[in-house]
């Protein structure tokens, strides 16, 4: 425990016991703020933080339950000793029913004194570590409920991403892996990240493109109480949740200039502040980035700061489209076809046909599209073998949306039919949220609305 976590707030409005118990606690390495006043200690506890606070039952004019009182109102978390001279049963069993952790009858020694509150402090921590592994537990509940398949692929192109993985897997090198959305891009750091020494360490994902500014630094370094509005207790950052092992910053292109500073710094040297923090804090973790755009050419568009893509992209991985490795198709067709038949308790399967029509399409939304494609078929297929009929009926009433049949449409049709295809997976993607699409697609928000419109999205 540093010794900022090791502060005490003392009040007394007897001056010789205040300075007898602060010298007394100092002595063993705590830190410590002493009042007569409980109003003037109130006000400094709530710049805090204080773990502890011991106060004197009767003073005038807050006595010792009101103290109590506010404290537990500000800071939950925080223990209360309570002492007096007057102590009895009465005055001990209610001080406990407000909340006080000990009750302290005078006079008592130094070691008495140093006694309980070791004792307090003890309980202090084990509190932090439970909420710690709470904070842990929730993050890593929120990624085991995420859905997520095995990664499936026997292509020339996925066998070069199998080496890659085994390759740098044991190493502790930053990774950047870039893709189009839907290619399987969190499966690969996932890989890595069980591949290596770091395995049985937490692996924390944090999607950098689903929360604004402010909230995104939150959730990157923590916050301490009272940083901010609704801020009611120190909670803990990713960065602090991986540490010992792997941190994956999803959509890594989507943080602001202004946060990049930031986190070029905890990048590179593995240290940072909480929000509303002082205390700089450090950490051992593995860091794997990911963008469905080229980092590269955000650089150079002026979005994205070089030292910070530099310091990412010490190991480039780079995955393919689905169209650009057909022959896997089947594979994954097949596998989220079975996983779906065991869910739902059922016996659908695909035709020799309904297979090769799937390799023939273009999937804008890579493996992500598919997956979604086999669970509607389930759903409202009336047979339980897919045909290739039932394929081209999913796929808008004929193959027209595969490359291959777009070759046989004049060249404004074909363009049309795949224009408006891509806008309507770039708003799927991110959530109807139409600054984001424009984005994504590199068009101005003003010619997004025109396409929309022009292809009844609107």
């Amino acid at each position: 425990m540093s010794n900022r976590d090791r502060q005490v707030l003392i009040i007394d409005d007897n001056e010789t016991m205040l300075m007898a118990m602060s010298e007394s606690l100092e002595r063993e390495g705590y830190r410590v703020a002493a009042h007569t006043d409980a109003q003037q200690a109130l006000e400094q506890f709530k710049a805090g933080p204080f773990p502890l606070v011991i106060t004197d039952l009767r003073m005038a004019p807050l006595d010792g339950l009101a103290v109590l009182n506010a404290v537990k109102a500000q800071q939950p978390l925080c223990e209360v000793l309570l002492i007096s001279a007057y102590g009895n049963v009465e005055k001990a069993v209610e001080a406990m029913r407000l909340g006080a952790a000990d009750f302290l009858t005078k006079p008592f020694s130094n070691e008495e004194l140093r006694v309980r509150v070791d004792r307090l402090f003890e309980k202090i921590e084990k509190n932090r570590q439970l909420s710690h592994l709470e904070d842990e537990n929730r993050y890593l509940t929120e990624e085991l409920e995420s859905r997520y398949a095995e990664m499936i692929g026997r292509s020339p192109a996925m066998k070069r991403i199998y080496d890659l993985i085994r390759r740098v897997a044991s190493d502790d090198s930053a990774v950047l892996i870039e893709g189009e959305s839907g290619t399987g891009k969190e499966l690969v750091a996932r890989a890595i990240h069980q591949s290596g020494k770091r395995a049985d360490k937490p692996f924390i994902r944090v999607n950098c493109g689903a929360l604004n500014d402010n909230l995104l630094e939150s959730e990157l370094f923590g916050h301490e109480k009272g940083a901010f509005t609704g801020a009611i207790r120190q909670r803990k950052g990713r960065f602090e949740l991986a540490d010992g092992g792997t941190l994956f910053l999803d959509e890594v292109s989507e943080i602001s200039p202004h946060l990049q500073v930031k986190l070029l710094r905890a990048v590179q040297q593995k240290e940072f502040e909480r929000v509303g923090g002082e205390e700089t804090l450090r950490v051992d973790i593995r860091i794997v980035a990911a963008s469905n755009r080229k980092l590269l050419q955000e650089v150079h568009a002026g979005t994205f700061r070089e030292d910070l893509y530099y310091r990412l992209n010490i190991i480039p991985v780079t995955l393919p489209p689905l169209r650009e490795r057909a022959e896997d198709i089947p594979l994954l067709a097949e596998y989220f076809l079975q996983r779906l038949n065991r869910q739902k308790k059922k016996n659908y399967g695909f035709s020799d046909e309904a297979l090769k029509r799937m390799m023939h399409y273009a999937w804008p939304g890579n493996i992500r599209e598919l997956e979604n494609m086999v669970e509607r078929l389930v759903v409202i297929s009336p047979e339980a073998v897919i045909t290739a009929e039932t394929i081209d009926a999913f796929l808008g009433g004929q193959p027209a949306r595969g490359l291959a049949a777009l070759d046989r449409l004049p060249l404004d049709e074909a363009l049309a039919v795949y224009e408006k295809r891509r806008l309507e997976e770039a708003l799927e993607q991110c959530g109807h949220n139409r600054s984001q699409t424009a984005r994504t697609l590199g068009i101005k928000t003003s010619a997004l609305y025109y396409k929309l419109e022009k292809y009844g999205l609107l």
